[in-house]
């Protein structure tokens, strides 16, 4: 079952127990998703919907953030429970040893020599950490492995 397939049974299973809060959200995710298809005149697939999903997750993120510092803790609450409904929609995370592997493995297969070739590193590890691993975690990691000791 493809996930768009998945996000659209859950929102018949949240129409059915009556829970708007969760409701509300899906059909944002689902109309964000049709907008994709609609612009792009395409047919969205796993990756792309995993995509769409971690740039809503990061827009929540960035609004929990600014209503908290603006004092507005009943917005933040509705954007942490949204959030929660997100973090479903995501794939399994990986450990830090993982994502560690991951870069190192980058590095070696880019034959990076220093800081000027961090694209390099990232253009090869972004589309298999993408929607699994914290991409500034990843950067953060690419740039401590390609800066001399």
């Amino acid at each position: 079952m493809s996930l768009k397939a998945k996000i659209t049974d859950d929102m018949k299973a949240a129409m059915r127990a009556k829970e708007a809060g969760k409701l509300a959200t899906i059909r944002l995710l689902l109309a964000e998703i049709k907008r994709k298809e609609v612009d792009e005149q395409i047919e969205v697939n796993d990756t792309q919907t995993v995509a769409i999903v971690e740039k809503m997750i990061k827009q929540r993120k960035d609004s929990i953030t600014q209503f908290e510092a603006g004092g507005r803790s009943d917005l933040a609450d509705i954007e942490k429970a949204e959030l929660a409904f997100l973090v479903d929609y995501m794939p399994a995370g990986l450990s830090d040893e993982e994502i560690a592997a991951e870069v190192k493995a980058a590095v070696a297969a880019s034959g990076a020599a220093g800081p000027q070739d961090m694209g390099k590193v990232m253009a090869i590890v972004k589309p298999k950490l993408a929607g699994r691993a914290d991409m500034t975690v990843v950067s953060a990691l690419v740039k401590k492995a390609l800066t001399p000791a």
